[in-house]
């Protein structure tokens, strides 16, 4: 033992000059040795290569390698030692990079293992992802950013059968994150003077929905100034398990993901007790370039060999270019599309070349379409993107690349995927030049609204709130209908619904007006209308005071 020890020693001090040279150096007894080395790939002779084992990675003798592996055989005795209660970290954002093995292979022991808290960003689709423990009723509580995609969830929800905490995406995956770092917790502006700071979204309804009252009611956090800003104290989070899902895993647990399905995973995976990986390749120890690695093997406890296909939530693949552009015969339906592309067009003027753009779901996503001649942008997704593309043909569509919206895309030329953890980084300090979001209602002071409908609907918060929570260094513009369907304004004194951001919004542009908000002193400015909309009508359909521009213009 002590000489193993010896060795071990020698290999962390030996001078890199040495290794590369295989020069003699010191041993930990003091006298002289020469070390065996194995070449670097990029250090062999032209044409050489590592004879039956293809590209190897090290820089060490094959031998300093502890033989332990973490590869497990069965999938049902990997996860046999999750239990009732237990916090579990559940990869994936949709449908992409969820680990859908190891969620099966737990459905299985539903009549042993229940109540379970499920940490992630969204809680699958009808019985895919996740869905399949809401469906087998081990779920006792979600921890989430965004449930809209699972109406059996939001269904359960709001009639007091499972309880929910609406989490922030940034602000999530930063909780795991200072878990799994040793903090504590973290302040953060996300949520500041909204609902979440507030605790007033519950966590739990009384069996019956609303009508019958509050269970379990949210949490209310603590706040603090820094430099003239609101920040709000967010707890960590700390899983006993986490599920989660890998491109290339090696024998000790080295990890990398593919394009998009990284999200929320390597963080989770830092966070728990146990970590537990599915791997669609397992793949020999020194088969993986240290340069790739995206999650360590210290944090991977058990890997398995997944087997479950890929599900795609939403495809979309691009227009065929010999297809004729039809537009829909209702009258209603195509006065409603043609509103919804003079908002687009205007929103696109607002962006520059090069600029970097974050784009909402929904109306958001037709503003590249529409942008001026000459203007390119890199768009940004939360779920880890920066330089996302338009949708892709119907030869090219990849599971593993899809957009915020759980759509599929493709990649632009320059680039680069990463982790949540690293989008809501850019996100929150304001590297992001501009982002468009849409809606619900908007105050004159730019206060926003977008998320939920009290007892009504509950879509979730997703990355909004950080999207609009550095609003001096990111532009918020929001595109939306003037009046909400029953013909109510939604550009309102100050919101009636649970707000997204509090003084975050900077234009609001809507298919009859484009409105400046002054944040700081509370008041709109009409600075455009559209053709054939007069003054009057922006008046009545609005519901709040506001300034004329001197130099009113026309959309």
């Amino acid at each position: 033992m002590l000489q193993c020890a010896r060795r071990a020693y020698a290999a962390r001090v030996v001078p890199p000059r040495a290794l590369a040279r295989s020069l003699p150096t010191r041993n930990a007894g003091g006298s002289l040795a020469k070390l065996t080395v194995v070449q670097l790939p990029d250090q062999l002779p032209a044409g050489a290569g590592h004879a039956g084992t293809g590209r190897a990675y090290s820089t060490a003798a094959p031998e300093a390698v502890p033989k332990k592996k973490k590869v497990w055989d069965s999938v049902d005795e990997a996860v046999a030692d999750v239990k009732s209660g237990d916090v579990l970290l559940s990869g994936g954002f949709g449908l992409c990079g969820t680990p859908d093995t190891l969620i099966e292979a737990l459905s299985k022991r539903k009549d042993e293992v229940k109540d379970l808290t499920a940490v992630s960003n969204n809680v699958g689709s009808g019985e895919l992802g996740l869905g399949k423990l809401l469906y087998t009723g081990q779920i006792g509580k979600v921890m989430a950013s965004y449930i809209g995609g699972n109406k059996h969830f939001e269904s359960l929800y709001l009639n007091g059968q499972i309880s929910l905490e609406l989490i922030p995406q940034g602000t999530l995956v930063g909780r795991l994150h200072a878990h799994a770092a040793g903090f504590p917790a973290f302040y953060t502006p996300t949520g500041a003077s909204t609902a979440v700071e507030e605790g007033s979204i519950p966590i739990r309804l009384k069996e019956g929905g609303m009508k019958a009252g509050v269970a379990i009611p949210g949490n209310k956090k603590e706040t603090r100034e820094f430099n003239g800003r609101k920040f709000v104290l967010e707890p960590a989070i700390a899983g006993d398990v986490a599920f989660i899902r890998a491109w290339k895993v090696d024998e000790v647990g080295n990890c990398v993901f593919r394009y998009t399905a990284n999200n929320f995973s390597s963080t989770m995976a830092r966070n728990a007790k146990l970590t537990i990986v599915e791997a669609e390749n397992i793949v020999p120890v020194g088969s993986l370039s240290p340069n790739a690695i995206h999650l360590p093997g210290i944090y991977v406890d058990r890997i398995v060999k997944a087997t479950a296909p890929k599900q795609i939530e939403i495809l979309t693949v691009a227009a065929d270019a010999d297809a004729k552009d039809e537009k829909p015969a209702d009258p209603a339906k195509k006065a409603a599309l043609e509103s919804r592309h003079r908002i687009a067009r205007r929103a696109a003027k607002e962006l520059k070349d090069g600029y970097y753009v974050n784009l909402g779901i929904g109306m958001p996503t037709l503003v590249p379409e529409f942008l001026p001649p000459g203007v390119k942008v890199w768009l940004q997704s939360e779920n880890g993107v920066l330089g996302m593309g338009p949708y892709p043909p119907k030869d090219k569509v990849d599971a593993d690349i899809i957009n915020a919206g759980k759509e599929t895309v493709t990649l632009l030329p320059g680039s680069a995927v990463f982790d949540s953890y690293e989008s809501f980084a850019m996100i929150r300090g304001g590297h992001i030049d501009v982002a468009i979001l849409g809606a619900m209602q908007v105050s004159q002071a730019g206060d926003i609204a977008n998320f939920m409908i009290p007892g009504k609907l509950v879509k979730g918060i997703g990355g909004a709130m950080d999207l609009v929570s550095n609003p001096d260094r990111t532009k918020v513009i929001v595109v939306m209908e003037h009046c909400a369907k029953d013909g109510s304004p939604k550009i309102l004194k100050q919101c009636e619904l649970p707000l997204t951001g509090a003084r975050t919004v900077s234009q609001i542009i809507t298919e009859l007006a484009v409105f400046d908000v002054d944040r700081h002193a509370g008041e709109l400015t009409l600075t455009e209308l559209a053709e054939g909309v007069t003054l009057e009508e922006v008046k009545a359909k609005t519901g709040c005071d506001f300034k004329v521009s001197s130099q009113l213009g026309k959309m």
